[in-house]
């Protein structure tokens, strides 16, 4: 069954083509607005912001799913808000306060990313704790701006005293080492998400980016599901295979997020989520939350990409698996031809997809900042949410849906897997 806005979308389309000289699309009241069509030059033309934009975001704040600014702050400051005081403005991040403010950004989930390669070592864990600290560290460092929170009460206090409400998501199952234990030792840390995997198998589930192992989810894999409901902790389902997104799907009884994936469909690339996924999100209640990346929302970089990674393979296939020659060959490459960054406009194209076929309760923002290469055009740091509140208006959206990708999708799902965790165990 295709779900209603899309038969009136669909409709809209038809419309503006027979008129050729306009778009039209429908707010949730199905009141029909005029605008560019979407592939107008007007409406790829550089976002100006207007006065209504800034208003509309102002009324509102910004709930970002992920920014990768703690281990940033590992790599190049050894963790030290002395060595870099993001008080003031920071060249080489992406995020600082300034620029936070200026964004409107008043609730972040705080990815405490560890590599993959940890959990093999067996370091994983703790090294999740040091960054969960750090982001506890941030906190205390700047008490004006941040405050810590664990729960949808604790955003609600921290907006009412004009802070950003500072919440912890782990990025990969290998930061609990196989362990149960570790998972509830992480929620009792602050830790209130958890992407089921990094960019590699773990021995429970599978992951995009990676050959099939498990087959999605083993009965650890599904327990561990079934633990996040039971805790309150949201289950995220960025970086899986299709395989284990359909099957916790299938298990979790609350609201599941993607933190920072995009559609499929558009930019073809196995972060992204695919189209059959939608009405299984929709009938659960969860979110995706669209990434920046534009390797991940361009057409053209994941084809640079992807031809990147060719040259890496064929030189180091050609020097007798020379992985230096490979890399040295690879930066060549890259340098000589600069990736794509593609716009704004491309980003907008991934949520005007997941509102069209998964509906608009079902859509955020999850940037990846600080945590990917390249970004589109006019948004390339955390002060440029303004701009997508302006694009998404100049495509007809109202500010009543505006306000829910920015922010109210996600306090949904994360109130409802609140809820989830109250309820007594059958």
């Amino acid at each position: 069954m295709i779900p209603i806005n899309v038969s009136f979308r669909m409709f809209v389309v038809t419309i503006s083509i027979a008129l050729a000289s306009m778009s039209l699309t429908a707010d949730e009241t199905g009141t029909v607005k005029d605008g560019p069509p979407r592939n107008s030059a007007a409406a790829r033309a550089p976002v100006q912001m207007s006065d209504l934009g800034k208003a509309i975001h102002s009324r509102g704040f910004v709930f970002d799913g992920h920014n990768d600014l703690p281990w940033a702050m590992r790599r190049l400051a050894g963790s030290s808000f002395d060595r870099v005081d993001i008080a003031k403005p920071q060249a080489k991040l992406m995020t600082d306060i300034p620029r936070l403010r200026k964004g409107n950004v008043g609730a972040q989930f705080w990815s405490v990313y560890v590599p993959a390669n940890l959990g093999i070592r067996g370091t994983a864990y703790q090294t999740t704790m040091e960054q969960i600290q750090l982001v506890r560290t941030m906190c205390e460092r700047y008490p004006d701006t941040f405050a810590l929170a664990t729960s949808v009460a604790d955003i609600r206090a921290a907006r009412k005293e004009g802070k950003i409400a500072s919440l912890i998501g782990v990025e990969g199952g290998h930061s609990i080492e196989n362990s149960i234990g570790n998972l509830r030792r992480l929620y009792d840390a602050g830790a209130r998400y958890m992407t089921l995997t990094h960019s590699s198998n773990l021995d429970w589930a599978d992951s995009a980016t990676d050959d099939t192992r498990v087959g999605g989810l083993n009965a650890f894999g599904k327990d561990v599901v079934r633990e996040m409901n039971r805790l309150g902790m949201l289950v995220d389902l960025s970086h899986v295979s299709p395989a284990v997104m359909k099957q916790a799907l299938e298990i979790s009884t609350a609201p599941v997020i993607y933190s920072h994936s995009s559609a499929r469909a558009k930019t073809d690339h196995p972060r992204n989520v695919p189209d059959e996924m939608l009405p299984l999100i929709r009938q659960n209640g969860g979110v995706i939350m669209v990434n920046f990346y534009s390797g991940y929302v361009v057409p053209a970089a994941t084809k640079w990409s992807e031809r990147a990674d060719e040259i890496y393979e064929r030189t180091k296939r050609d020097n007798g698996g020379d992985e230096d020659a490979a890399m040295q060959k690879m930066r060549a490459w890259r340098t000589a031809n600069p990736p794509p960054a593609g716009t704004v406009h491309d980003l907008v194209d991934h949520i005007d997809h997941l509102v069209d076929l998964c509906g608009i309760d079902h859509v955020g923002l999850g940037s990846d900042y600080d945590g990917v290469p390249k970004l589109p055009k006019q948004i390339e740091d955390v002060s440029t949410y303004p701009i997508i509140t302006q694009a998404l208006l100049d495509r007809g959206y109202t500010e009543t849906q505006i306000h829910k990708i920015m922010s109210g999708n996600v306090m949904r799902a994360f109130a409802e897997a609140e809820r989830v965790a109250q309820k007594p165990s059958s």
